[in-house]
């Protein structure tokens, strides 16, 4: 779930980057860096927590060059501590070299117990630094490294790296992760989402295709397609949770999607009820077109704080539902006697949903109606989301009606598979660009909820790159 952001070709990268971090703070909380180069060497700023608390001005400042890349993460491989923030950056024999990874390889494991036998001492324990070994043990140019590398690896990845003299940006064969290509006068960008372009001026070029090794250096970018071509297989669930509301991913509006999505789910789960209210934010724009599609009123009845970290200390003196009234507050003048519409993006274990109803039961509604803009949670992903084992996922051993009552709502509604997919692709015909751009034809990874992985856990295929021709 973490964010990438590349700058090339700017006086001020570091900042611009800097910049970019910002807009995809959503996408990991835990660290952030940056790595910037003068053309001669690498400088590397990392630390635990948001970005306004990693840099500031001095921090900035010691990150000369014209190019830079950055990471926020959340991590799913790896311990959250400072050796594992990104990007990486080292020394190898071909050169200075820095990467940021967002996605989860599922052979990490493997390659790292080969690489270990073979001698190679790991800093980290990130499936990250099991791909910089692999460059290291490789030949030719830093593209070449890179593209035998990434031939062993199996999983998700959409990747940016720093040399002293290019970046290149790369996304696995499936495309299962976002990445994009933007412009600022002569300078070029990349990054896991179009609403960093959108911050710092930038214009929206296109995405990184699936399996593409984009290298970009003084003459500009230069596309290469060094792995075999596989069926695409975005994840569905950037546009259900994860992308910011504002951003595009593979040519579709994340708000338009969500919003109709929530048409969608009313369409499939009508209720007579007096008011639609979001669980925020994530559920807003879905409970807008459940709204605007059944007639019913859209309000504010669940209002979330901004300034609530992960962490948190609880009191000794135990407060019911804490921790979801922390971040979570009932509006009485909003609930009080209404027959009310939950809408959410999706219920993993279950207890959180369980604690929202009952506060709006306490603050005074008759009825609660909980709607979920996706289908049931079944199973965990191995790409790059958090999610919890199989046996914690509440809709992986219990029926619709058991998890409702598991809830205490009065009903509950999932949008189906076909609904959500036809959502996205509704909010992509709804561009004009589905013809022109060859982008109707885009098919997701639906695994959390189908359990049709397109990449299984296991020992890699064998692959060979092919030759990156000089330029």
């Amino acid at each position: 779930m973490c964010g990438i952001i590349g700058i090339f070709g700017h006086p001020e990268a570091a900042n611009l980057a800097y910049l970019g971090l910002h807009a995809l703070q959503h996408r990991g909380q835990e660290s952030a860096g940056l790595v910037s180069t003068d053309g001669s060497q690498l400088f590397t700023h990392r630390g635990m927590g948001l970005v306004p608390d990693v840099f500031d001005a001095a921090t900035l400042a010691s990150l000369p060059g014209r190019a830079a890349i950055g990471h926020v993460r959340y991590s799913t491989t790896g311990q959250s501590q400072l050796r594992n923030a990104q990007p990486l950056a080292l020394e190898y024999a071909g050169g200075s070299l820095a990467v940021a990874h967002n996605g989860n390889l599922v052979n990490a494991e493997e390659l790292r117990q080969s690489l270990e036998r073979r001698g190679a001492i790991f800093q980290t324990t990130t499936d990250t630094e099991v791909i910089t070994h692999l460059i290291a043990h490789a030949a030719g140019s830093p593209e070449d490294r890179i593209a035998s590398a990434l031939a062993q690896v199996q999983g998700a990845y959409s990747l940016c790296f720093l040399t002293d003299r290019s970046m290149i940006a790369v996304r696995d064969p499936h495309g299962i992760r976002p990445l994009a290509l933007g412009r600022l006068g002569g300078a070029w960008l990349v990054a896991s989402e179009s609403c960093a372009f959108a911050l710092v001026g930038a214009e929206y070029v296109r995405e990184i295709e699936p399996g593409e090794l984009l290298v970009i250096d003084e003459a500009g970018p230069h596309s290469h397609r060094p792995f075999p071509p596989a069926q695409q297989r975005f994840c569905i669930f950037e546009y259900v949770y994860f992308a910011r509301p504002d951003s595009r991913l593979e040519g579709v509006s994340v708000y338009t999607a969500r919003e109709q999505m929530g048409r969608r789910l009313a369409q499939a789960h009508p209720v007579v009820a007096d008011v639609v209210i979001p669980v925020p934010d994530s559920g807003m724009a879905a409970a807008i077109g459940y709204a605007r599609e059944s007639g019913i009123p859209y309000d504010m009845g669940l209002i979330r704080s901004h300034y609530v970290g992960r962490t948190f200390i609880e009191p000794q003196q135990s407060i019911r539902h804490f921790g979801v009234k922390l971040k979570l507050s009932a509006v009485r003048e909003v609930l009080e006697g209404q027959r009310v519409v939950v809408i959410d993006d999706s219920i993993v274990r279950g207890t959180t949903s369980r604690k929202i109803v009952d506060m709006i039961r306490q603050a005074g509604a008759t009825e609660v109606h909980l709607r979920i803009s996706s289908p049931p949670t079944r199973h965990p992903c191995y790409y790059g989301i958090d999610t919890p084992s199989r046996r914690e996922l509440i809709a992986s051993s219990k029926s619709l009606e058991e998890i409702r009552d598991f809830t205490g709502a009065d009903s509950l509604g999932y949008l189906a598979t076909e609904g959500m997919v036809a959502a996205v692709q509704g909010a992509l015909e709804g561009t004009g660009r589905a013809t022109s751009t060859g982008a109707a034809r885009l098919t997701f990874c639906t695994a959390c909820f189908s359990g049709d992985y397109p990449v299984e856990p296991g020992p890699p295929a064998p692959v060979t790159p092919r030759k990156i021709v000089p330029r």
